[in-house]
């Protein structure tokens, strides 16, 4: 009776350790005898113990950071650069067969492409085409681990570290071009204020009365403000006058 129920037992346990649980978001490689014998959708699945393993591949979009590479740039310039790479495994048997480890293969892949892409363009490229140069990485990573069952989704660069004396150099440029927009900004403003007084001085040369109302404006503001100045008013008629007498 003893051995009866070890044997239950045994067999119980054994039953027990070929039920696998696969996740929605997973889907299960099977290999019976070490060969590759179908793929297992997400619920509860059965495989023989000791003759059959199962592998669960995780099928959703999967972000990696890709470690700062040192890049020297076109134009000689030894920049810092990293990104992150988002993929999502198409084909769990291919990405479980074609390599040891997808996740590594890809991120090797991606600095490699990384450090090309970026080391054959300028600074100044590098700098205002980021979603460009990110596709171009996506388009050669994504070349590459197709075989593997792998679509990448998209290559996003995060940081581009600049050398110490770049950084200052660039601060000098950003300071002089300020400087540059401020005085252009100035020499407009004094132009239209210079066209605006011309405009002015030109109708009131041509009314005599605008003259004199502006000289009693004037006038005013000078009283309402406490000043120890003496103000002598000449009329009009009399500078015309001089003015007649000095011709």
């Amino acid at each position: 009776m003893e051995a009866i129920t070890v044997l239950i037992i045994i067999i119980a346990i054994f039953v027990l350790s070929g039920i696998k649980v696969i996740n929605q978001y997973q889907r299960g490689v099977v290999l019976t005898l070490g060969k590759f014998t179908g793929v297992r959708k997400p619920g509860l699945r059965v495989v023989v113990p000791i003759f059959q393993t199962i592998r669960r591949v995780d099928v959703r979009s999967t972000p990696i950071d890709v470690p700062k590479q040192e890049v020297i740039t076109k134009d000689n310039v030894t920049v810092g650069v990293d990104a992150v790479v988002y993929f999502r495994v198409l084909d769990p048997a291919k990405a479980t067969l074609e390599t040891t480890d997808y996740v590594y293969a890809t991120t090797q892949f991606a600095q490699a492409a990384l450090r090309d892409v970026t080391g054959n363009v300028e600074l100044d490229d590098l700098l205002a085409k980021r979603d460009e140069i990110s596709n171009q990485i996506k388009t050669i990573v994504d070349s590459q681990t197709d075989k593997w069952g792998i679509d990448v989704e998209s290559v996003k660069l995060q940081n581009i570290e600049l050398p110490a004396d770049m950084k200052r150099a660039m601060a000098k440029q950003a300071e002089a071009e300020r400087e540059r927009r401020a005085q252009i900004i100035n020499a407009e403003g004094e132009k239209s204020a210079a066209h605006t007084l011309a405009e002015a001085a030109k109708l009131l040369s041509t009314n005599p009365a605008a003259i004199s109302l502006r000289t009693l404006n004037t006038l005013e503001r000078i009283s309402s403000e406490p000043s120890q100045k003496s103000t002598i008013l000449l009329p009009v008629e009399l500078l015309d006058a001089l003015r007649g007498g000095k011709k």
